[in-house]
């Protein structure tokens, strides 16, 4: 019977180690290798840093600071800077022991300038060979075969889930140094009208304000999700009952103001404010991802991001199935319904009471969005809960064990 407590335990740390996540960050990782200080610098000043970090099988091959030096003294903007740090984030795990093992001597890696989806061809591959003399040479698919690159050493590997190497050269390519188009020259309706939302586009252009709103905020980062055009067709006889004030705060909460690559939408579950937001007028709406599956909620409804028509910091726009409906406007147009004929047409009706102050109450139809309630209070805290579901069940998972365990052991 002495083993018991023993084998208890054994199975406490057991079960507790079942929750524990496996996630990296490629920031600290190279934190503790000043040598790589700029590459760590720019992958997190292109958003590549949590790209990488949102993804599990991954290979980071790291320059030094002597390597980048080189690559910046081009003055590339940091749009074309990020399309080729992008050829180094190999989307398969690459150790040093599978380096030197490739099967047949030569692979092609895709890379996550691939799958951006504006690597034309072939032009977001990296070619790994085996050479003479223990070397591995890396080189992009599109270059005519030249390995103009070799492996260095491994700095950082979490077995087949990500390897940190260095490489002596940067690897780049003419698609990948092309200039990319700077935030000011995107035309945003045009990629919308083009892509199969062009009723929302057509909203937007007709609206002014919210039109300027958008552009103002293309610069600093700008994310849309723009519902596709048979949902928003179905809507739109609603939406043409709004205010003008209503319709604009509408438009304005389809897109938030920072630049949120879908991974990043992954990554960071949990409400997110808009364009709308303004003090108590929330706009706001609750991202949540089940495994690919991205979902956008309010109270009223939900919808599906179904795809991408633009992720180029600092722009983002995907397309959803639905229209997503804000809280805020739920009671903005109602159906008219026919006024009541009075009771005793002789009497008149008594004067309401002015309220302090002169106020009195807006029709539903012009109200900007209806006063808190408690309803809404708890739809806010349901929101948080939710985002917070994974740690949550992780940390009651090991309370509960610890306190199973106590009870065992005395």
């Amino acid at each position: 019977m002495q083993p018991r407590p023993f084998s208890l335990l054994f199975l406490f740390f057991l079960l507790t180690a079942a929750v524990t996540t496996t996630a990296h960050n490629i920031t600290r990782m190279l934190a503790s290798h000043p040598d790589f200080s700029t590459f760590n610098h720019y992958l997190t000043t292109t958003h590549l840093a949590a790209e990488i970090n949102s993804r599990t099988t991954i290979t980071v091959c790291a320059i030094d600071n002597a390597a980048m030096s080189e690559l910046l003294s081009k003055h590339l903007s940091i749009y074309t800077i990020k399309n080729i740090l992008s050829l180094h984030v190999l989307l398969d795990y690459f150790g040093a022991k599978k380096l030197h093992q490739i099967t047949n001597g030569t692979a092609l890696a895709a890379t996550m300038f691939q799958a951006t989806g504006t690597a034309p061809g072939s032009s977001g591959f990296v070619n790994i060979t085996d050479l003479k003399g223990g070397k591995v040479g890396f080189g992009v698919e599109d270059n005519g075969g030249s390995l103009g690159s070799l492996f260095v050493k491994s700095l950082e590997e979490k077995p087949y889930n990500i390897s940190v190497i260095q490489i002596s050269k940067v690897l780049s390519s003419d698609v990948a140094e092309a200039p990319a188009p700077g935030p000011s020259e995107l035309n945003i309706t045009g990629i919308m009208s083009a892509h199969g939302c062009k009723q929302f586009a057509d909203a937007l252009l007709a609206n002014a304000e919210a039109a300027k709103t958008y552009e103002e905020s293309v610069q600093g980062g700008l994310t849309v999700f723009c519902p596709l055009d048979d949902p928003f067709k179905a809507f739109l006889p609603k939406y043409k009952n709004f205010t003008m004030a209503n319709k604009t705060a509408y438009l304005e909460f389809l897109a938030v103001p920072i630049y949120q690559s879908i991974s990043m939408l992954k990554s960071n579950n949990g409400l997110m404010n808009t364009l709308a937001t303004d003090g108590d007028r929330k706009f706001d709406f609750t991202v949540q991802n089940d495994g690919q599956e991205v979902t956008l909620k309010t109270k009223i409804n939900t919808v599906k991001i179904t795809g991408t028509l633009i992720d180029e910091q600092p722009v983002a726009i995907y397309t959803t199935d639905k229209v997503l409906l804000p809280n805020e406007l739920s009671k903005a147009a109602p159906t008219p319904a026919p006024a009541p004929a009075p009771e005793k047409a002789a009497d008149s009706p008594k004067k309401a009471p002015k309220k302090k102050g002169g106020k009195t109450d807006a029709p539903a139809s012009d109200s900007y969005s209806p006063a808190d309630s408690p309803a809404d209070d708890a739809a806010d805290q349901t929101a948080d809960n939710n985002a917070g579901v994974m740690v949550g069940g992780a940390r009651f998972l090991s309370i509960g064990l610890s306190l199973c365990l106590g009870v065992l052991l005395l």
